[in-house]
């Protein structure tokens, strides 16, 4: 089946539901810093560089599926927290808008837990209601995705939505390592000894680097990364992996922080050369890429951008499967258009709903 990506980023959507059987045929990812890194390890796939913004929808392929994560930042807990009054909340719709043109018969739409803060309720309840006018069976989920075989604790929001015709509804798949986590031993001890410090100003070593990408962020840490303890121990799963650099977790290697006082952590005496951030591998390896996903950057900041933005892989994986299983098993019977749905909000009318609400908060 044919689907196309949206915020493509690096990938790991893309990726996962290549190893679930899909087919990516095109991509959409607005960040030159990526470019290359999504073309060399998406090769059969064509990369569109515009901003969605500027995507009319009659330029998208004809598909079986959409998926992206929009932009979070707006969302995000640790972020403005303005959600759809900032213009990069607003690009939720921009997806919504293709998606009530080309109407395919699935999407999957990924974003951060700070959706769902209550200053955000209402353009949530927007965000969903949207879904289902514009012809979706909406299921809607917060996962954390060590509960299915990905090492580290990351909670992130899923859309899934079938659309109205197929007579189906997705019901997210049961936790598969509930009880059994995936930890860091069994996905980094191997790397621990070949490890290079990134040169000065964080330039990259290249060829240099003994296993691809394995490199990482030099500096002093902020008052903020030592108020509290960023050590997890070789048999827990990893702190979420972010997409900035400084604030990537520190290897389990050192003991954790000790703690000094309220919001005061420091790094063990005589054992300070222990502290050091995971590499760049290292967090692609948590976010379950494969070695030979290669990120191709000048600076360890952008790899790390990349593959702290990036939807883990094997979660983008399992989810994939369910969403084929359950569109093989509709009945060959059933006459359903690959596109098409007429009795719903086509793009236009997303966009012009999309400017009435934002009118309509006062930030």
């Amino acid at each position: 089946m044919k689907i196309v990506s949206f915020f493509a980023g690096a990938g790991g959507l893309d990726l996962g539901f290549e190893n679930a059987g899909f087919d990516v045929v095109w991509a959409n990812e607005y960040d030159k810093e990526i470019w290359e890194t999504f073309e060399k390890n998406h090769k059969k796939t064509v990369l569109d560089r515009r901003s969605i913004v500027d995507i009319p929808s009659s330029e998208v392929p004809d598909c079986d599926g959409i998926i992206g994560g929009p932009p979070c930042q707006s969302w995000s807990e640790a972020g403005s927290k303005r959600g759809i009054a900032d213009k990069r909340g607003q690009l939720f719709y921009e997806f919504m808008r293709i998606l009530a043109d080309k109407k395919p018969k699935f999407f999957l739409a990924e974003n951060v837990s700070g959706m769902l803060l209550p200053a955000h309720k209402e353009a949530l309840s927007n965000i969903k209601q949207m879904f289902t006018d514009i012809g979706y069976d909406l299921s809607f989920e917060l996962l954390n995705v060590s509960d299915y075989g990905v090492p580290q604790d990351r909670k992130r929001v899923f859309f899934i939505g079938y659309r109205k015709d197929l007579g189906i509804k997705f019901t997210f798949p049961k936790p598969t390592t509930l009880e059994s986590k995936v930890t860091l031993d069994k996905v980094i001890s191997d790397l621990k000894d070949n490890v290079l410090p990134a040169k000065e100003g964080n330039y990259t070593n290249g060829d240099k680097c003994k296993v691809v990408n394995h490199e990482y962020m030099i500096g002093g840490f902020s008052s903020i990364f030592m108020s509290r303890n960023r050590v997890r121990s070789w048999d827990e799963v990893s702190f979420t992996i972010q997409a900035g650099g400084r604030h990537a977790p520190l290897h389990p290697q050192a003991p954790k922080m000790k703690f000094i006082e309220q919001n005061i952590r420091e790094f063990v005496k005589g054992k300070e050369s222990l502290y050091r951030r995971l590499s760049v591998r290292e967090c692609a390896r948590i976010q379950t890429f494969p070695d030979d996903f290669v990120f191709h950057y000048d600076s360890v900041v952008a790899g790390y951008k990349m593959i702290g933005n990036a939807v883990p892989v094997k979660m983008a994986e399992v989810l994939g499967r369910k969403i084929l299983d359950d569109l093989k098993s509709i009945k060959p019977s059933k006459k359903i258009a690959a596109n098409g749905f007429a009795d719903a909000l086509n793009g236009n009318l997303v966009r012009e709903k999309m400017n009435e609400i934002v009118n309509s908060i006062t930030v």
